[in-house]
């Protein structure tokens, strides 16, 4: 079993441990920006694995790590990061991934 805590692998302003990710889609379904997604992953429990698909617009709001019931998705100290503010490209980009079952834009279609 992993660590309670990752660490951050350098500069990022969201990362996941994936050993502890169940690919759940919860961080997913609060993230405001649109940073994350699923992708089809077979070696997952459920198929598929969260990805970061957009970290530059990460704006630190930490609605995914606090919702994420397995301790693996985190985001950088606001100390340490300078994240990006809210877009309405952002915003239009989240709507789609929900739109899109939470799977990142480009699995379109398939289940």
């Amino acid at each position: 079993m992993g660590t309670f805590k990752t660490e951050n692998p350098g500069n990022q302003p969201v990362w996941v441990n994936t050993n502890n990710c169940k690919a759940c889609d919860i961080c997913v379904a609060v993230c405001p920006a649109g940073v994350l997604g699923m992708k089809y992953n077979k070696n997952s429990t459920l198929g598929a694995m969260i990805s970061i698909d957009h970290p530059e617009s990460c704006i630190g709001c930490m609605e995914c790590e606090l919702s994420c019931p397995d301790f693996a998705i985190y985001v950088a100290d606001r100390k340490e990061y300078k994240f990006a503010k809210l877009t309405d490209e952002a915003k239009e980009r989240q709507a789609a991934i929900v739109a899109n079952n939470y799977m990142s834009l480009d699995q379109k279609g398939a289940k």
